[in-house]
C-alpha cells in the first residue's frame, strides 16, 4: 500500500489531536522510511521484475528488518516509548505503536506472500495487488476517509493551514496515481533516492500544514489519556 498508510496517519489525528501529523505519518510509514535506507546500504533487497504483480513491478526479495511483523512491533515499542518519554502522553504513544504495526497488516493484505513474520521466518500475504482495480478502489477509499476524518478533526488557522493541507493531499494522490500507471523504475538506486526525497517532502508539508491548523477536539483530551 501507499496512500492507505497515510490514510491511517490522517485519521489518527482525531484520536490524538496534540500529536503532529508529521509524527503520525512517520509512525504509519516507518517501515517505508527504513526500507530505502536499508536498500541503499545493501542490507535489504528489491528487484525490478515487471509482472511480479499487476499493481507493482517490484519484487520485494528481502526486507526482514524494516517490514517483518516482529521488527515492526519492536520499532513500534521504541518509537512509542520515545514519544511517551518526551510527552508523557500514554494515549498518543499507544496510537503511534499501533500505526507502526498497522503497516505490516496493510501490506499483508495487499502483497503477495512476501511479508515476513520475523527475520528468517515464514512469509505471508493475501495478494490484493493481484487485482489492480480492486486494490486501487480499496486504497483510494481508505485515503478519502482518512483525509475526511483529518479535515473534520482540524480547522485551518490561516491560508497556509488550508492550502498546504490540500497541496499535501493532492501531492500524495498524484504520487500514488503516478506510481500506479507509470512504467517500471529505471534502477533500484532510483527507487531509494526517490523514496527518500518523497518522504522528506511529505513530512515537511505534513508538519507545515498541521502547524497552521487547530485540532477541534484538543480541549476534550488531557495529556496521558
Amino acid at each position: 500500500m501507499f496512500v492507505g498508510h497515510f490514510a491511517l496517519g490522517f485519521a489518527a489525528k482525531k484520536a490524538t489531536p496534540r500529536t503532529s501529523l508529521a509524527t503520525l505519518f512517520v509512525a504509519a510509514q516507518l517501515a517505508d522510511i527504513l526500507w530505502p535506507i536499508l536498500i541503499a546500504l545493501g542490507v535489504e533487497q528489491v528487484l525490478i521484475a515487471p509482472g511480479n504483480t499487476v499493481a507493482t513491478p517490484l519484487d520485494f526479495v528481502g526486507y526482514p528488518w524494516s517490514h517483518s511483523l516482529l521488527m515492526l512491533v519492536i520499532w513500534g515499542v521504541v518509537f512509542g516509548g520515545i514519544y511517551f518519554a518526551r510527552t508523557r502522553d500514554k494515549r498518543a504513544a499507544m496510537v503511534i505503536f499501533a500505526l507502526v504495526v498497522s503497516h505490516w497488516v496493510l501490506d499483508w493484505i495487499t502483497h503477495r506472500p512476501d511479508m515476513p513474520l520475523y527475520p528468517g521466518g515464514p512469509k505471508l500475504g493475501l495478494g490484493l495487488w493481484n487485482s489492480f482495480h480492486l486494490a486501487m478502489a480499496v486504497e483510494l477509499a481508505m485515503y478519502a476517509v482518512g483525509v475526511a476524518i483529518y479535515a473534520r478533526a482540524t480547522r485551518a488557522k490561516d491560508r497556509q493551514g488550508r492550502w498546504v493541507f490540500w497541496i499535501l493531499v493532492l501531492l500524495l494522490l498524484a504520487a500514488y496515481l503516478g506510481s500506479s500507471f507509470a512504467g517500471p523504475p529505471p534502477s533500484v538506486k532510483a527507487i531509494w533516492i526517490t523514496a527518500m526525497i518523497g518522504t522528506l517532502v511529505t513530512l515537511v508539508l505534513a508538519w507545515w500544514a498541521d502547524r497552521h491548523r487547530d485540532s477541534v477536539g484538543i480541549a476534550k483530551q488531557k495529556p496521558g489519556q
